[in-house]
């Protein structure tokens, strides 16, 4: 900032006055005091011949770095990075001329620019300084009235010139530091909280909830969540800069590291919140990405998981040069290769672009290859004549567990991963099995489905999916348990006719069916027409096995008169 200059409101001052203003630049205090006398005399009998508010920004040497016409929160604040266990290194002092106390728009300031201090002087009538206020932070976990904050009494200038902020500051940010240590000490990994905005959804508590299976999911430790209300979403921040002071104050109290919104957020959205709480922000978007990129196994499915997270991030990578070398460096994705560059001429913005979108070419080049190979499995299949069903599903319905039961692989390495998490597997896996009066079978488990399936994601995976559409019968998990199982049983449904295999034959599991009412099941078997299964305790599956044979039949007699035509001719 230029030195001496006035912030804040200075129209309609008189040249002497902005004079009197910049000399405040010339103050010095001592070290570790809030204000000296003469600094409060000076800076009330200001205000009170401007009739406007005046704060001045003190370092912890006693230097004025700043002088603004203005409240606590319009004061010239620099910008800087605050460390994890460091205060600002800076106090406000300001006038009420007006009088009375620390407002909540202070307190505010105090707290979301982690202010050494904050104190406020009463102007009197007759301009001298009446009582001085004071607050500083306290520690997280601190109970009591006032949680992010401490507010002493009011004291006079000359009483409080013997208040040790220094020292108090000292024993402050040791406070945090230590309570940091312990925090480290005793979690595995980023704490969030939690955001999902309720428009008016029948389904916003089940959003919520599922919104903390991805995080938890993803690896993350969830502190808290709300479901904030709002009818109209707010440009910038979506939920309002008072809720998103709230929030911070329950990431600080919470040691939370990030804030996840249920919503998928703009790149202004998501660095307007993220300069507003200091807390890193991702959407369920993103987070999805994330759980996507931790399970991704085969070759094919990170291929198409990186170049889902740079379609989705290429808006928000722009500025990070050659950072961008290290998305996907894992293996079968080949990172860092045939990335192009033009000559020392071309501009920072340029290259970043260039750097997106030759890695975005390289890799969808990668995945028409993959894309022939795999075309090729298929028609080699469909010559053995072997029934296929295709097992399809919302996320976390039990798929991978009903594949193990109906082909026996308990162990290695036919087994398939099968974790009470979101995602844990992501390619497509078959296996061979047997169905009386059918014969051999081929099960195949796909990937599971999710409502509102980032549009990046789809795209990437549409390949993967339309080889249902080569199946001879659907099976479709439900969580007959889960409360909102109609809406993803819905879900499915629609991804399906999407893909324009809606009108295969299905046949539905009701799967946890131990876990669920006999209520919900039999009106979960009216209304889907399923099978009650148990595919963890493996119960219910030859019932299961029947409807499939049932469903196969169409297909067995068209194998059954192509042979016999064949012995005719």
């Amino acid at each position: 900032m230029t030195i001496e200059k006035v912030h804040g409101n200075t129209s309609g001052l008189k040249t002497a006055q902005v004079k009197q203003l910049s000399n405040l630049y010339r103050r010095r205090i001592e070290p570790g005091v809030v204000t000296s006398p003469e600094l409060a005399r000076n800076l009330s009998e200001l205000s009170h011949d401007i009739r406007r508010e005046i704060s001045v920004l003190i370092d912890r040497r006693g230097r004025v770095l700043s002088v603004s016409v203005a409240d606590a929160k319009g004061t010239e604040l620099p910008t800087q990075r605050l460390g994890e266990t460091r205060l600002s290194g800076y106090h406000l002092l300001h006038t009420h001329p007006k009088g009375g106390g620390l407002s909540k728009s202070d307190l505010s300031t105090l707290f979301l620019n982690r202010l050494d201090a904050v104190a406020a002087i009463e102007v009197r009538s007759d301009g001298l300084p009446g009582n001085v206020h004071l607050a500083h932070l306290t520690p997280p976990g601190t109970t009591g009235e006032e949680e992010d904050w401490r507010v002493y009494p009011p004291q006079s200038p000359y009483e409080i010139e013997d208040f040790d902020l220094g020292a108090q500051v000292t024993a402050l940010e040791q406070e945090i530091a230590r309570a940091r240590t312990l925090r480290e000490s005793r979690k595995d990994g980023e704490r969030a909280i939690l955001v999902q905005i309720d428009t008016g959804e029948f389904d916003a508590e089940d959003r919520l909830q599922e919104l903390s299976e991805l995080a938890r999911t993803a690896g993350a430790e969830v502190v808290y969540k709300e479901l904030v209300f709002r009818r109209h979403l707010k440009p910038g921040t979506l939920v309002g800069k008072g809720k998103l002071e709230e929030l911070t104050s329950k990431a600080y109290h919470l040691d939370a590291d990030m804030i996840v919104f249920g919503q998928e957020l703009s790149p202004a959205q998501a660095r307007e919140i993220e300069e507003a709480t200091s807390l890193k922000v991702i959407d369920r978007t993103q987070l999805i990405l994330d759980i996507f990129a931790l399970h991704a196994q085969g070759v094919e499915s990170r291929l198409q998981v990186e170049l889902a997270q740079l379609r989705y991030m290429k808006p928000r990578l722009l500025g990070q040069g050659t950072k961008l070398s290290r998305i996907g460096a894992s293996g079968g994705s080949a990172a860092g290769g045939a990335i192009g560059t033009r000559g020392p001429g071309e501009t920072k913005l340029e290259m970043d672009r260039r750097l997106i979108n030759d890695r975005i070419a390289f890799l969808e080049k990668q995945l028409e290859g993959v894309a022939v190979r795999r075309e090729e499995r298929r028609k080699r299949r469909s010559r053995n004549d072997v029934p296929v069903i295709s097992i399809v599903g919302y996320t976390n319905a039990g798929k991978s567990t009903l594949l193990n039961a109906f082909t026996h692989a308990a162990e290695e390495p036919r087994k398939v991963l099968a974790e009470n998490k979101l995602f844990a597997t992501l390619r497509p896996t078959s296996r061979q099995g047997f169905i009386d009066g059918v014969g051999p079978v081929v099960f195949t488990d796909t990937v599971g489905f999710i409502r509102d399936l980032p549009t990046d994601l789809a795209r990437a995976f549409r390949s993967t999916l339309e080889e249902i559409g080569d199946a001879d019968v659907l099976l479709h998990v439900v969580d007959v348990a889960n409360p909102a199982a109609d809406a993803r049983h819905e879900s499915v449904q629609r991804i399906l006719r999407e893909l324009e295999i809606g009108e295969l034959p299905t046949v539905v599991a009701l799967n946890k069916a131990d876990a669920a009412s006999a209520d919900v099941l039999e009106r979960e078997r009216d209304r889907m027409g399923g099978v009650p299964v148990s595919a963890k305790k493996e119960q219910g599956l030859d019932e299961l096995k029947r409807a499939l044979r049932d469903a196969l039949m169409p297909y067995v007699a068209q194998v059954e008169q192509v042979q016999r035509a064949e012995l005719l001719n």
